[in-house]
């Protein structure tokens, strides 16, 4: 009777473990699906403002004097949106799989390590979303839908890095533009932290219009993906400095890296990393994986 009361419970719990895998997987790949459109939309979205009303008002044709302005703003936004998007499409060109290994293995429901990837051996993971085996993971970005790991990390970096200041620098340009066309102060420090609730009351009043509720909205959120973008990029820069992943942090195995911290950074950024600044191109040859697994070990 006692047996057989444990062997039910067994089962049941073993059901409620596979029920709960199942939840949080179908939520991680909804979230891998979802978070690119967003990023698409947030992009597109950009590009419309900056063209079609940023530029326009801030900058208008009838003043001769300021076309070289807006020429300079126009180039360098174009600049910041090109390096962008060409890290975005490199650190997808350029996934960070196994290509010796072709037979993933199979996850078992009981898994120790996270729900989204397990550890194998020699530094490499295999990850649930992507379905490869990854060599040196450091995480699965949901933006760019794949794994980050020795082969994109540079490009991964560099597209955190401009992201962080094409928002910044579409925040500073839709302050310019509330300024010029709605007449708002923001010399006041007060005034940007409490625009958007003021914004949102006198929207549902008919004081403003919804376009101009949607531009507040805007620079909130590019402030959000500006900071949080620059911070990430520092922590992946001090990983990469550590030759640490941060699937090592999770795990709390860090590898003792005798390296130093410049041949580390030279690994991943290359000996033509100020080219890699200004553009998205291969700037580091990618180490066989025998090699990568050796290091990580």
């Amino acid at each position: 009777m006692c047996r057989g009361s444990a062997v039910l419970k067994g089962q049941l719990l073993r059901s409620l473990t596979s029920a709960d895998m199942f939840t949080r997987m179908l939520k991680l790949r909804l979230l891998n699906a979802v978070a690119p459109t967003y990023f698409f939309m947030a992009t597109a979205v950009t590009f419309i403002l900056h063209f079609c009303f940023f530029i326009p008002t801030i900058f208008p044709n009838k003043d001769t004097s300021l076309r070289g302005s807006a020429t300079l703003h126009t180039v360098v936004f174009l600049f910041l949106m090109f390096n962008a998007l060409g890290n975005y499409i490199m650190t997808i060109k350029y996934p960070a799989e196994s290509a010796n290994e072709t037979v993933v293995p199979v996850c078992s429901a009981h898994c120790s390590d996270k729900v989204d990837a397990h550890y194998l051996l020699n530094g490499r993971h295999f990850c649930k979303l992507c379905k490869k085996v990854i060599l040196k993971r450091d995480h699965h970005c949901f933006f760019t839908g794949n794994c980050i790991g020795n082969k994109n990390m540079r490009y991964f970096i560099m597209f955190c890095i401009y992201t962080s200041c094409t928002c910044l620098y579409s925040l500073v340009l839709g302050v310019a533009f509330l300024t010029v066309e709605y007449s708002i102060s923001f010399e006041n420090p007060l005034t940007f932290l409490t625009l958007l609730p003021l914004s949102t009351g006198y929207f549902f009043t008919g004081t403003i219009s919804g376009l101009q509720l949607f531009l507040v909205l805007m620079l909130y959120v590019w402030l959000g993906i500006g900071l949080v973008c620059a911070g990430f990029c520092c922590q992946q820069v001090l990983l990469v400095a550590w030759g640490q992943t941060w699937c090592q942090m999770q795990r709390g195995q860090l590898v003792d890296n005798r390296s130093p911290w410049r041949t580390n950074l030279k690994d991943v950024f290359g000996t033509r990393w100020i080219l890699g600044l200004i553009l998205p191109v291969q700037t580091a040859e990618t180490c066989s994986e025998d090699t990568d697994a050796h290091k990580q070990d």
